[in-house]
């Protein structure tokens, strides 16, 4: 790849054609297209609007059904019923009895076990040295050892030393002088210089003699042999390849050069890719002027809506709604809202107090049946009322103290 940076090309010329279909070309595209473009358009704020108003909405409230068919129940039994129900029927139970049963067991019956496994170890060990390792160990050291020592090893050198050794020097000197002095001149002179002597003077120069006689025959074999093969060739090739050859250079290729590949090119080059440049060109320009046409027509239909629809609503959400509204928020819905916040905090007081209550029962119930010291829950300190300015306050159970200055209480 070069480093350097590509020229652009050149632009080709434009010819006649291209200038003669310009024109018209773009015009029938644009004619076609201002359509296909509005509907598009359409289309996609349709399917805008669809979308912000249909489908999102839809798609939360089936995930919302979703989770309340099948995400709370399923979490509220969880925790109000199995995690309660598994606690306190098999976790505390399971831990008390882990704690005050099976831990003091099993360090008692480990300590049991690791110290008569102990002691049986060493009584195990000893009895199976003594009865299965110190008898063999003196049969080993005090009869097999002697035995093997002074009845075998000892005759057995004194037969190799004396005995053997001298047979075995006497033997392989015997061995030496009939190989040196017999075998070897027997067969040198016996077998090895006959054998030579024959090879050297009678086969060899009969083997060449054949060897020559041979190679002339196959030398003239294959000189007949090639020259006929090169008559059928040359004969082959003048009958069924040297006629095709001249068919196919002189008058297929020409043929079908001049006749159907120059005029196929031409018409590619001269006439369809300067009419597919333009209709690729006028598709391109003509989709974004139905672009800049479809926007001001929508523009024109924004701006009717908005007089005609936009406007009056606004002024009577503005001048009507909006002041009923608020007479309602503060005249009717504020009332209740306090009162409900009030209940609600009453509510929740009296259901901690329930709570509470419930809590030291169950502890109170466990302490009689498993036993073990009361426990105390710390006690919140008492806050002092808070000091307001009269008899309205913001501070939520905050109590209005009566209004002395700092100068009369001295």
């Amino acid at each position: 790849m070069s480093m350097e940076k590509s020229q652009p090309r050149p632009a080709e010329p434009e010819g006649c054609l291209t200038a003669v279909i310009r024109i018209p070309v773009r015009i029938v595209v644009l004619v076609i297209v201002v359509p296909v473009r509005m509907v598009w358009d359409v289309l996609v704020v349709c399917a805008r609007a669809l979308d912000r108003t249909v489908l999102r909405p839809t798609g939360r409230a089936l995930a919302w059904l979703g989770r309340a068919l099948f995400v709370w129940p399923w979490v509220w039994l969880w925790r109000r019923i199995v995690l309660p129900v598994v606690r306190h029927a098999l976790v505390v139970p399971a831990v008390w009895l882990y704690r005050q049963v099976l831990t003091p067991l099993g360090h008692g019956l480990t300590w049991l076990v690791t110290t008569v496994g102990r002691g049986l170890g060493i009584a195990a060990g000893w009895l199976g040295r003594a009865l299965f390792v110190w008898p063999w160990v003196a049969l080993w050291r005090y009869v097999i050892v002697p035995v093997a020592r002074y009845g075998i090893g000892v005759p057995a050198a004194w037969v190799y030393r004396w005995i053997l050794t001298p047979l075995g020097a006497g033997v392989a000197f015997l061995v030496a002088g009939l190989w040196q002095y017999v075998v070897v001149p027997a067969a040198r002179y016996g077998i090895a210089l006959p054998v030579a002597w024959l090879y050297r003077h009678v086969l060899t120069p009969l083997g060449h003699g054949l060897a020559w006689v041979f190679t002339g025959l196959w030398r003239g074999l294959v000189v007949v042999g090639a020259g006929a093969w090169a008559g059928v060739v040359l004969l082959g090739k003048a009958v069924f390849v040297w006629p095709w050859v001249a068919l196919w250079r002189y008058f297929v290729v020409p043929v079908v050069r001049y006749a159907i590949v120059v005029p196929l090119v031409w018409l590619y080059r001269r006439v369809l890719t300067p009419v597919g440049r333009e209709l690729v060109d006028a598709l391109r320009v003509c989709w974004r002027v139905a672009g800049f046409v479809s926007r001001a027509v929508g523009r024109a239909l924004k701006w009717v809506a908005w007089n005609l629809l936009g406007r009056p609503t606004v002024w009577f959400y503005r001048s009507v709604c909006a002041p009923v509204g608020h007479w309602v928020r503060d005249q009717v819905w504020a009332p209740v809202r306090r009162a409900a916040v009030g209940a609600g905090r009453a509510a929740r007081e009296a259901l901690a107090a329930a709570r509470a209550t419930v809590r030291q029962a169950r502890r109170d119930a466990w302490r009689a049946l498993v036993g073990g010291p009361r426990v105390t829950e710390p006690v919140e300190p008492v806050v002092a009322s808070a000091r307001t300015l009269g008899s309205t306050t913001t501070a939520s159970g905050a109590a209005p103290a009566p209004e002395i200055s700092l100068r009369k209480r001295g």
